[in-house]
């Protein structure tokens, strides 16, 4: 560090040397042992290994940049009139509604809190799978009273049986869709659980890579049974690429590849009735880029899934801080204008829309009041 006066060091001064007259001084005696290394040189990468670092940097940093200027974009502007709720939402209920914690107040409850409201359908927690696609009956042991008492006491709402698991895809542990025998279990599983009175079966199965024929297969197979027992068959979706191929780019670096392309969101939205995109867990970090994500994934969705198919867009009515969701950020009133403003740019006019609320046992009273004035309500 320079010192403040400006001064040079006084020890730094050396004196004159007296070298400067040759015959001022003796030959030096000369040294003992080996000579003293040469002083040690800063290390430098290779080149190759220095571009290949840069690159990585650039891999890494340019997509998440672009990812966030186009969130901004999106979250500019107005929503259009109209672009409300077309009663066709949806909610996450946990596993006490068909375990027996839940009881008949709690279900007249519930029927108050969505009197008013867009809610059709109901996603009830029912699972989880086995890993190998089996579902024991000891998990739901009140499944019935729950559908027979939503059918008299809520008529016109749809109650699901929810059923999920994680795929081996990015770790040993899991689910292997590549395997008959689990898809086969998967579909008795669904029989099972539909004899118990639900109007359909909403599957969440992750992580999912984008282009995974094993999983549409699996939802051709479903869907023959849910056709033949004129039910709904739903999916719970990964979020579309908000960048072309960003989850092959993800994929390569993290090993998690996370979004869909588009094309392939399409093709697993023409095998179902119903899709709701989980947007949320974005990893954006303010309320602004979290809305304008959600626009975007709203226009990316609409544009591929066909009029047969409700698409539903998630909210996120839980509140947690960690990496990839930020609750100051994923707020309700920020997904709910980035949903509208999506719809207005897209598809105004589309009547299977809707969206999805993330979980009932985390919502607060705020989270309920935002989805009711800035979508239910809103003019």
């Amino acid at each position: 560090m320079e010192r403040a006066t400006g001064q040079a060091d006084p020890q730094s001064q050396a004196d004159p040397s007296p070298q400067a007259d040759p015959q001022s001084q003796a030959d030096p005696a000369p040294p003992e042992g080996p000579p003293p290394p040469p002083p040690a040189t800063p290390r430098r990468w290779p080149r190759r290994l220095r571009r290949t670092a840069l690159a990585l940097v650039l891999v890494l940093v340019l997509p998440v940049l672009g990812v966030e200027a186009a969130a901004r974009l999106h979250y500019r502007g107005d929503p259009a009139e109209g672009t409300t709720t077309r009663n066709k939402d949806a909610i996450w209920l946990g596993h006490a509604w068909v375990d027996g914690r839940k009881t008949d107040a709690d279900l007249a409850a519930l029927g108050r809190r969505l009197d008013g409201t867009g809610i059709r359908d109901l996603y009830v927690h029912t699972g989880p799978l086995e890993h190998d696609g089996t579902l024991p009956r000891s998990l739901y042991p009140k499944a019935r009273r729950l559908t027979d008492a939503v059918h008299e006491e809520l008529p016109g709402v749809r109650v699901h049986a929810w059923l999920g698991d994680v795929l081996a895809t990015e770790s040993p542990d899991g689910m292997r869709l590549e395997r008959a025998a689990t898809r086969t279990a998967v579909v008795a599983a669904t029989r099972q659980v539909l004899r118990e009175g639900f109007d359909g079966v909403h599957f969440d199965l992750e992580p999912a890579h984008s282009g995974d024929r094993d999983y549409l297969t699996l939802l051709d197979a479903v869907r023959r049974v849910t056709e033949e027992r004129h039910v709904e068959l739903s999916v719970a979706a990964h979020q579309i690429d908000p960048l072309p191929a960003l989850h092959s780019v993800a994929g390569t670096v993290t090993g998690h590849p996370k979004w869909w392309s588009q094309e392939y969101f399409g093709q697993v939205a023409r095998r179902v009735g119903q899709i709701a995109v989980m947007s949320y867990d974005t990893m954006q970090p303010t309320e602004g880029t979290y809305g304008g994500y959600v626009a975007q994934q709203t226009s990316l969705a609409l544009e591929v899934t066909p009029d047969t198919t409700d698409l539903l867009m998630g909210l996120p009515f839980y509140h947690e801080n960690r990496f990839g969701h930020w609750a100051h950020a994923e707020t309700v009133p920020a997904a709910v204008r980035g949903v509208r403003l999506g719809l207005s740019r897209t598809d105004a006019g589309r009547e299977r829309f809707g969206v999805a609320l993330y979980v009932d046992f985390a919502a607060t009273e705020a989270d309920w009041a935002a989805y009711r004035e800035d979508w239910v309500t809103a003019p």
